[in-house]
C-alpha cells in the first residue's frame, strides 16, 4: 500500500542526465528526484533507458552529461564502491549471494565489509574485536529475522529456492547499512507466493523509514506499493507521479502499446 507522498528535501536527485553511446542516445535528459522515506519505482519497456539509469546513479556509468546527487554529494565520477559507502545501495536482477557458505556466514559478510575491525585482533581473539564480532552477529541475526530467512540461516546460500535467494540478496544490501536502496528488478522470475513475500518485505522496510527506488515489470506491484512512478520511454521521462495518474495517462499507455499500463 502507497502512503503519502513525502515533502522533505530530496535524498536522491537526477538533473540534465544523458547518456550517449557512440550515435546512440541512451537516455536523452533525465530529470527526476527521490525524497527520504518515498518508494519511487522507475518503469517503462524495455529498452527505455532504465538499467543505464541505474547504472549511472550507482557509478557503473558516466554520464555524458548531466548530474547525480546524493545527500547533498555529487555522485559524479565515483565509482561504484564509493557511492555504496555512501549508503545508496543497489541490488541487482541476476542474484549476487556467496553460493557456498551459508546464508547467515552470507550476511556476515556483508556487516564485515564496512567495519574497521582489526583482522589481527579478530584472530587473536582481543576483547574488543570479541565485543564488535557478538554485536555483528546479533545484528546478522536482525537482518535474517526482518527478511524473513532467519529459518534458513544454515543453508548455504546457493542452495535456496529462487525467491530466497532475492531475499538473501536484499539481507546482503541492507548489511552495507544503506541510506536509500534501488532494487532492479527484484521480484523477475518469482512466483505469486514469492512476490507476495517480497512486497511485505518492502512494507517492513518502508516502515523503517527506507528510501527505495526501485525497477520493475510487475505493474499490479509497482501500483500498489509506489508513492511515485517515474516513466521512461525511449531514454526520456514522459511521466512522473502517483500510480492514478500514470494508470490513465495517455503517454504511457501509447508507451505501452496501447495495453494500458495495468497490463504491461
Amino acid at each position: 500500500m502507497s502512503v503519502q507522498i513525502k515533502t522533505s528535501d530530496p535524498i536522491l536527485t537526477v538533473e540534465h542526465v544523458a547518456v550517449h553511446f557512440g550515435g546512440l542516445v541512451a537516455i536523452s535528459d533525465m530529470n527526476f528526484e527521490v525524497h527520504e522515506g518515498e518508494l519511487v519505482s522507475l518503469i517503462g519497456p524495455n529498452g527505455a533507458g532504465k538499467t543505464t539509469a541505474f547504472n549511472v546513479i550507482t557509478g557503473f556509468q558516466r554520464p555524458t552529461k548531466g548530474h547525480v546527487t546524493f545527500r547533498g554529494t555529487s555522485l559524479n565520477g565515483l565509482k561504484p564502491h564509493q557511492v555504496t559507502a555512501l549508503g545508496l545501495v543497489r541490488t541487482f536482477q541476476r542474484t549476487s549471494v556467496f553460493d557456498k557458505i551459508s546464508v547467515f556466514e552470507n550476511v556476515l559478510i556483508g556487516l564485515h565489509r564496512r567495519t574497521a575491525a582489526s583482522l589481527f585482533g579478530t584472530l587473536l581473539s582481543l576483547p574488543k574485536e570479541r565485543r564488535a564480532e557478538e554485536a555483528l552477529r546479533e545484528e546478522a541475526w536482525e537482518i535474517l529475522r526482518l527478511v524473513g530467512i532467519e529459518h534458513e540461516a544454515d543453508e548455504l546460500g546457493g542452495s535456496l529456492p529462487y525467491g530466497d535467494q532475492r531475499l538473501l540478496g536484499v539481507a546482503l544490501a541492507l548489511a552495507a547499512s544503506p541510506h536509500a536502496l534501488l532494487l532492479d528488478e527484484p521480484v523477475s522470475g518469482m512466483n505469486a507466493s514469492e512476490t507476495a513475500r517480497f512486497i511485505e518485505l518492502l512494507d517492513k522496510l518502508r516502515a523503517k523509514g527506507t528510501t527505495i527506488l526501485l525497477v520493475e515489470h510487475d505493474m499490479p506491484m509497482v501500483m500498489g506499493i509506489s508513492d511515485r512512478v517515474v516513466v521512461l520511454n525511449y531514454g526520456r521521462i514522459i511521466a512522473n507521479g502517483p500510480p492514478s495518474a500514470i494508470q490513465s495517462d495517455p503517454d504511457v499507455i501509447k508507451a505501452y502499446l496501447g495495453g494500458g499500463i495495468k497490463h504491461a
